[in-house]
């Protein structure tokens, strides 16, 4: 069964957040839109270079009102090891959230059991908690943050747009699909 238009599920976390420990619950992803950002581990090879690259771009997520959320199955106080001794990671503003009992990546699909890790899994989530976009990658293949940008773009378009659709390769600006018999066969 898809997680798509299901709502989240309840949790409560320990995270870092602009040097800080905080907690971080279901309930702080409600009443905006959300980026749920899961990677396997700290101190690893691809990770970081995703986390960088969300860092690089969080101001243009912060300008649609979404925030995001990395997760891993580390706990908050690795997070802030890696924080204080990586450039790239130096960088991240936003929440990276400790799951060391697996909880949030069990709720969310993606946690690998037998090693304890989250698979690279990618949430977007609405203002109601309900989950709209998912991506779930292979451990060795980077996202990119400006391609996700993109489709939380064609979500909120979408959400605030009933009646329309976002085509293929849909900028902002771009002429949108409004499906109707009139339009059936004719693409």
């Amino acid at each position: 069964m898809s997680l798509i238009n299901t709502g989240i599920k309840p949790f409560t976390a320990n995270a870092l957040k602009n040097g800080a420990f905080v907690k971080v619950t279901d309930a702080d992803l409600l009443g905006k839109w959300s980026v749920v950002f899961f990677y396997p581990a700290d101190f690893t090879f691809v990770c970081p270079t995703e986390l960088e690259d969300l860092a690089e771009n969080y101001a243009a997520f912060q300008e649609l009102g979404v925030e995001i959320y990395s997760v891993s199955t580390d706990t908050h106080f690795a997070h802030k090891a890696w924080h204080d001794t990586s450039e790239a990671i130096k960088k991240i503003n936003y929440t990276m959230v400790g799951d060391p009992t697996g909880t949030i990546s069990r709720n969310f699909e993606v946690l690998i059991e037998d090693a304890g890790l989250a698979d690279r899994g990618t949430f977007v989530i609405d203002p109601e908690g309900k989950i709209q976009i998912i991506e779930i990658t292979a451990g060795g293949v980077g996202r990119d943050a400006r391609e996700l940008l993109r489709k939380v773009k064609a979500a909120q378009y979408v959400a605030s747009h009933p009646g329309e659709v976002c085509p293929a390769k849909w900028k902002e600006g771009e002429k949108t699909l409004a499906p109707s018999l009139d339009l059936v066969g004719k693409i």
